[in-house]
């Protein structure tokens, strides 16, 4: 369906029940396209409670709808309104389609979650498949263990999805490091939809981190756990190794996370302060700033940390989580087995002296510079290259040309 204004639109939803990593690699896309695209504006529909803490390139915007957390049980519940879930579900889909409605975009990209949460997005997706709206399903590299994951789409009915209603369906990631969708069994017209971009690079904007401390003016370590929120175990490992060995050889920075329950960051931040080495802060929007900056990182290995690790080269030593999904391990495995980083297994013990000899490690490791994995870092620029037809008044044309440079 032509549209006859004269800019073009995207939109795109992250659903951001918990965490930063949906939110951070749709606002890496935004600022991209915008960038690539003079014409172009772009709005996320995001759940974050913390979006607005973020700083937004001219072009990009964000409609936030009311967020949801899940609980220990599986159950979501609402974070902040007096609703029960099944009101706040009905709620957030109604923004979403009417915001679709209203923005009418050219594409509409979905990250992660094909229904959306719990569906939200299906009749936005009906609706925008009528106008003739682009319609993508963006996938990080590792979603989860196959047994699992498997009968869980089986469960919610997401192939018909990908078959009827989605016209493409990006990894951000290779095929040689990880296939999300390994043993799905997917059919044949699922599968012509596949491309894989090559993981997003990140960049360290002008903007610097308006709170690091003094410690991050001589070389350091960077430990983050991402949004925190599961968070505990790593901050608490490496404190155990920093206090149980004054000579390991650099200091330590933690980034708590702004999910990181208030308690648990108090205390953290306590026993951060009686250690002469090691400081502590809670949150930074400018994690690329801190990280460049860093002689290594510790994390727990979420897909935006390890694309930051990859785009900034930092030898790095990777604790993934184990539950609920295996989605950090396997990524950390695999990041280990090209060389990439280095991957030291949850301890229920929390040996200081095995953190302390994988901290000693660290700075002997490659930079992942150094590891040669074709078209590693490509995945900006294909996100712009695939999207740069359906951004143009001559979409027919270019299709079945750019589609066969990707696979």
């Amino acid at each position: 369906m032509a549209r006859s204004r004269r800019d073009t639109r995207v939109l795109i939803y992250s659903h951001d029940s918990f965490g930063l990593g949906h939110l951070r690699r749709c606002r890496v896309i935004a600022h991209s396209l915008v960038a690539e695209n003079k014409n172009l504006s772009v709005l996320i529909l995001s759940g974050s409670p913390i979006i607005g803490s973020f700083d937004f390139r001219a072009r990009v915007d964000f409609v936030r709808v009311p967020g949801v957390i899940k609980l220990r049980n599986g159950e979501y519940t609402s974070l902040n309104l007096h609703l029960d879930i099944e009101e706040t579900l009905g709620l957030r889909a109604s923004i979403i389609r009417h915001t679709a409605e209203i923005f009418d975009p050219d594409v509409f990209i979905v990250d992660k979650e094909p229904q959306g949460l719990r569906g939200e997005v299906t009749e936005t997706l009906a609706e925008m498949k009528t106008r003739g709206t682009r319609l993508i399903l963006g996938l990080r590299d590792v979603m989860d263990e196959p047994r699992l994951l498997v009968p869980e789409w089986r469960r919610k009915k997401v192939l018909p999805l990908l078959r009827d209603i989605y016209d493409e369906i990006w990894v951000f990631g290779l095929k040689q490091i990880c296939n999300p969708l390994a043993e799905m069994n997917l059919p044949g017209r699922v599968e012509r939809k596949l491309v894989y971009t090559g993981y997003l690079p990140r960049h360290v904007g002008q903007a610097e981190s308006v709170q690091a401390p003094e410690i991050t003016n001589r070389p350091y370590l960077l430990v983050t756990p991402g949004g925190g929120g599961d968070g505990e175990v790593l901050i608490d490992w490496v404190l155990r190794a920093y206090e149980s060995d004054r000579l390991l050889p650099y200091p330590a920075l933690l980034v708590l996370g702004p999910f990181m329950p208030p308690e648990q960051q108090a205390e953290f931040i306590e026993r951060a302060a009686r250690l002469e080495r090691v400081d502590a802060i809670t949150f930074d929007p400018h994690m690329e700033s801190l990280m460049a900056k860093a002689v290594g990182v510790v994390a727990m290995g979420g897909y935006n940390t390890f694309c930051e690790i990859l785009s900034l080269d930092k030898r790095a030593l990777i604790v993934p989580r184990e539950k609920p999904r295996l989605e950090q391990t396997i990524r950390a495995q695999r990041a280990q087995e090209l060389g990439l980083a280095q991957m030291l297994r949850e301890d229920p013990a929390r040996d200081p002296a095995a953190m302390a000899e994988a901290l000693r490690n660290l700075p002997q490791q490659n930079r992942p510079s150094e590891v040669f994995v074709p078209s590693l870092l490509d995945g900006l620029d294909n996100v712009n290259s695939l999207l740069a037809p359906w951004l143009r008044k001559d979409v027919e044309t270019f299709p079945a040309v750019r589609r066969r440079a990707f696979f």
